[in-house]
């Protein structure tokens, strides 16, 4: 905002051809589906050039729709992708159970392992293994943390591979089909098509 460039002007044309382009496009959610929370977590590590700090980016299903989703910078600098990805994790965890305890209080507890997917096995190691925890020791709190939820079962987290991980499209820049894969996979549909 302080030093807009002509790359800037160009990505702010980009996002506006491309709400023009789809009016109709939005989120369909589905009136019978369980009230099982599965989420996605990505980070880009190092993604601001600025500042090198990671970005993270979740989306968190209801069922089989999307009901929280959010792309934040992250507050300080990773000095691994393991690091950056397991940061994300923890973010992710906590919103995770703050909508279980939203559920809770509107009278539906949620007693099943909610679910993390993460495309990063380094990340995954780190969240199992309190072996890991030792060369952790930055980044202890959110090991703590997120360990805390797997081992009382309130939380699984699950390999996913880079292709098929939802949350990229909220942390990296996407050629045309895999953006459109994504967005189908999300849940946004054309609104004004046909059923």
């Amino acid at each position: 905002m302080h030093h807009p460039r002509s790359a800037h002007w160009e990505a702010a044309l980009r996002v506006v051809w491309y709400l023009k382009g789809h009016p109709g496009q939005g989120i369909i959610l589905s009136s019978n589906s369980s009230l099982h929370l599965d989420a996605w977590c990505d980070a880009d590590w190092a993604g601001c050039p600025l500042t090198r700090r990671s970005l993270t980016g979740w989306v968190i299903f209801l069922g089989g729709s999307p009901v929280s989703w959010k792309t934040k910078k992250q507050n300080v600098v990773s000095r691994s992708s393991a690091e950056a990805e397991y940061r994300s994790m923890a973010m992710t965890t906590c919103e995770l159970k703050w909508i279980k305890s939203i559920l809770s209080s509107f009278g539906f507890p949620h007693t099943q392992s909610m679910l993390l997917h993460c495309d990063s096995q380094s990340a995954l190691h780190i969240s199992q293994n309190p072996i890991f925890h030792e060369r952790t020791k930055h980044i202890e709190v959110d090991c703590h943390y997120v360990c805390d939820e797997i081992t009382t079962s309130n939380l699984r987290a699950l390999y996913v591979s880079t292709n098929e991980q939802l949350a990229d499209i909220f942390t990296k820049a996407l050629g045309t089909r895999q953006f459109e894969h994504l967005l189908r996979k999300l849940g946004i549909r054309d609104l004004h098509a046909p059923p």
